[in-house]
């Protein structure tokens, strides 16, 4: 059994080794596996189109645990992959340590702002704007007038989704209840359907009917749920809106699928630095198509689209939790 066979199992050892010869872009999925229909198999998606269009390959690999952040880095390197994608903020410590190692070698990290590195590309993303507008539509949709939200980790990228979800939703209604839960402390929150489905149920209980799902993976469990109760559910990341068709009101975009996509297009003159993906830059949003259409009215379309615009403008100011280390409308 060689190093990396035993490092990162033998599937893995294939793709990291596949065309060692060749320049091509390499993808590091996140814990909770590529086909999460969430946050990963955004970047996938991204990955697929460029692959499709340019008739180019990527090598890639699925994490299955926190020791092999760093080993699939060096090893991408190594093999001359070049950009090299990472995906998740848990990927800020291995890239400070391994990105010095590899000069000539353009690592782009999706979810981190805050490292420093001349060959960093580092993307973040205005998730609370995005999470403003999806809390406006829940309001508008809710009959109870509690609303749910159910994050994955617990850690302040969540908590900054929550932050702005409540803002929206009380933009609407003032005295809308916001119920607020996080699945765990540890990377397994991410890919935890039957937990995400517990929290659910008992948000639920407590009145919401419409919840949304800011939990990777987990979210899969709220989602269903939901559609099995008979309540609303918003998705997140990826247009999630097909996996119950008109029971899923919306799904707030993260367009993770186009950094990837632009990065990968880019090649290795990729440009670094911090890149930040809001409104204004089509970085967030929420969908709309037949899936829901029948959910979201003229009016509510309309009411959301100003605020949008007001956003972008810089009319409306949706509070950070980054920024205050806190949210100033919802205790978590």
């Amino acid at each position: 059994m060689t190093l990396m066979t035993k490092f990162l199992g033998a599937a893995a050892a294939v793709a990291l080794s596949a065309g060692a010869a060749l320049a091509e872009p390499a993808l590091i999925f996140d814990l909770g596996g590529k086909f999460d229909k969430s946050f990963n198999e955004a970047a996938f998606n991204g990955a697929s189109r460029w692959a499709d269009e340019t008739g180019g390959t990527f090598r890639e690999i699925e994490l299955q645990s926190e020791a092999q952040r760093e080993q699939a880095l060096r090893r991408f390197a190594e093999a001359g992959a070049n950009p090299i994608i990472t995906m998740g903020f848990a990927m800020a410590d291995p890239l400070s340590a391994v990105a010095p190692d590899y000069p000539n070698t353009k690592f782009v990290v999706v979810d981190v702002t805050w490292i420093s590195g001349d060959n960093i590309r580092q993307i973040g993303f205005a998730e609370h704007e995005g999470s403003y507008l999806v809390g406006m539509l829940a309001a508008m949709a809710s009959k109870s007038g509690t609303v749910g939200f159910v994050g994955g980790m617990d850690v302040p990228l969540i908590r900054h989704f929550g932050c702005g979800y409540a803002q929206g939703a009380m933009a609407v209604n003032p005295d809308v209840k916001v119920v607020a839960n996080m699945t765990g402390t540890t990377p397994s929150a991410w890919n935890d359907p039957v937990k995400g489905s517990e929290l659910a149920k008992a948000q639920i209980s407590q009145g919401a009917d419409v919840i949304y799902a800011a939990a990777g993976g987990t979210g899969v469990g709220v989602l269903q749920t939901a559609a099995d109760e008979g309540i609303l559910s918003i998705g997140v990341d990826s247009n999630q809106n097909h996996l119950h068709p008109g029971k899923v009101l919306t799904s707030m975009l993260k367009r993770v699928d186009v950094a990837v996509y632009e990065a990968m297009k880019a090649g290795d003159a990729v440009e670094t630095g911090v890149v930040n993906m809001g409104l204004a830059e089509d970085g967030v949003g929420y969908a709309l198509d037949d899936n829901n259409a029948a959910l979201i009215s003229d009016e509510m379309k309309a009411k959301v689209d100003a605020a949008r615009q007001d956003i972008i403008d810089g009319k409306l100011k949706v509070a950070s939790y980054y920024e205050n280390d806190s949210c100033p409308v919802l205790k978590f």
